[in-house]
């Protein structure tokens, strides 16, 4: 999944407005235009599009965080210069202040089987012998649990890959 692809869930998951997508951004000290939102959410063969990068995804993220969980005191974490689907995962658990076995249930609703052991891999440090890799379906279909879940929709799986 591109980063673009998460941003564009992300939003329509939660129904979020270019305002309050700025708004994300801005929870996390960066400050965004609409035209760069507007840009990011754009189709991938639009004229417009621009490539969401890492650091803005991983600052949108945080900001996420920041607005379901409340800004932590002291020094703002700073934002991963390279993200991976593991690191996106845990983002986006913490936001939804997410335990594991409430993930594995969210991956239940589109019918995608994880064990606990399975989820807590993608967890570990990189280095950590039962570290295991996110893969795209993985964050694809905990996704779509979590859009099922919150707008009680079949997710409509619109993405050949």
């Amino acid at each position: 999944m591109t980063n673009n692809d998460v941003l564009r869930r992300i939003r329509y998951t939660f129904d979020f407005d270019d305002t309050k997508m700025i708004a994300l951004f801005g929870a996390a000290d960066l400050k965004v235009t609409r035209e760069e939102v507007c840009n990011w959410l754009k189709a991938d063969d639009d004229k417009d599009y621009k490539s969401c990068q890492d650091v803005q995804l991983a600052t949108f993220l945080n900001g996420l965080i920041n607005d379901k969980r409340g800004k932590r005191e002291g020094e703002q974490p700073k934002p991963e210069q390279k993200l991976t689907n593991n690191i996106i995962l845990k983002k986006l658990q913490i936001a939804l202040n997410l335990k594991a076995d409430e993930v594995l249930d969210l991956m239940k609703l589109v019918n995608f089987r994880l064990s606990k052991h399975e989820l807590s891999a993608f967890f570990r440090k990189p280095d950590h012998k039962h570290y295991r890799i996110c893969k795209d379906q993985v964050l694809r279909n905990f996704l779509q649990g979590v859009q099922q879940d919150l707008r009680g929709e079949e997710a409509v799986e619109n993405e050949s890959e």
